[in-house]
């Protein structure tokens, strides 16, 4: 005997229509992600990155050597030219083998950046339409070498910040630097100077993106030289105004050749979108 639906029974759902159904309740009528689906879009790519992160570890520990050399040579270099004592020390037993985690974590950083920047774009601007699918790959392959720039700008930046800071001890005094503080402000200084040089990427992304336009860019010029001096203070913790400004000299160009670069683009997609509207016109006209 068979029951008719409403006779006490629901009749038998299609997979396909309760998965459609499904995904129409995680969504608002706009279409736009939840804040729980948000959270759990953020986790996922956190999850990646760190994955990322762990494996460019592995790698890093086997280079601990040779960067901690690269290090000490600043070190070392003041201790000859200027004739007085300077060098690193390990303030504890387990000084050496904590500092090798913090070199290999700092260059699990830097080598898994093709990683974290790929997720951090993909959680910035999530589901993109498959023509712009190529936005993710040039802000990859854009944010990636000015990424390892800014690590270069910083690592060249380093030995003159060293120098003048222990030129403030005294002339008789001993340096003994420890060699954890040491590669802590070494290492916050690349990574901070290689995010800042990503930035701009970001902003023109954005703009291509149609989320932000390049007049508004401009228009927080000012706010962005004063934040590129404060971090250019901050990044280099010395009295050599020099330093300073090699540091905001590239990270500035960057800023405005970004502006360049998006106000070109508002102008092709101002014309793109006039010729859009001509043919459109011309289409009703000949069609009326």
């Amino acid at each position: 005997m068979t029951v008719e639906p409403g006779e006490g029974s629901s009749p038998v759902e299609d997979p396909k229509t309760k998965s459609k159904a499904k995904k129409s309740r995680k969504r608002d009528p706009d279409g736009r992600m939840r804040l729980a689906e948000h959270l759990i879009e953020f986790r996922n790519r956190l999850i990646i990155s760190a994955i990322g992160i762990v494996i460019g570890m592995v790698g890093g520990f086997l280079l601990t050597d040779w960067v901690f050399n690269l290090m000490a040579a600043p070190i070392h270099d003041i201790a000859e030219t200027r004739g007085r004592t300077a060098d690193l020390n390990f303030q504890s037993v387990t000084g050496a083998f904590d500092l090798r985690l913090q070199i290999s974590l700092g260059l699990g950083v830097i080598l898994s950046s093709p990683v974290w920047l790929y997720q951090i774009w993909m959680f910035i601007v999530p589901g993109l339409k498959k023509n712009e699918r190529w936005y993710a790959i040039g802000f990859v392959g854009t944010a990636i070498p000015l990424f390892l720039a800014g690590v270069w700008v910083a690592w060249m930046l380093m030995p003159r910040i060293v120098e003048v800071m222990v030129s403030f001890a005294p002339e008789d005094s001993s340096s003994l630097i420890s060699a954890g503080d040491y590669y802590k402000l070494i290492m916050t200084l690349c990574i901070a100077v290689g995010i800042a040089f990503v930035l701009p990427v970001v902003l023109v992304m954005l703009n291509f993106a149609g989320i932000i336009t390049g007049s508004a860019i401009l228009k927080g010029w000012r706010t962005a030289v004063l934040l590129v001096a404060l971090f250019a203070a901050m990044a280099t913790p010395s009295a050599d105004v020099l330093s300073m400004f090699f540091l905001m000299a590239p990270m500035l160009g960057l800023y405005f050749l970004a502006v360049g670069i998006a106000m070109i683009n508002d102008r092709r997609r101002a014309r793109k979108h006039k010729k859009f509207e001509a043919e459109l016109a011309a289409a009703e006209a000949s069609a009326a």
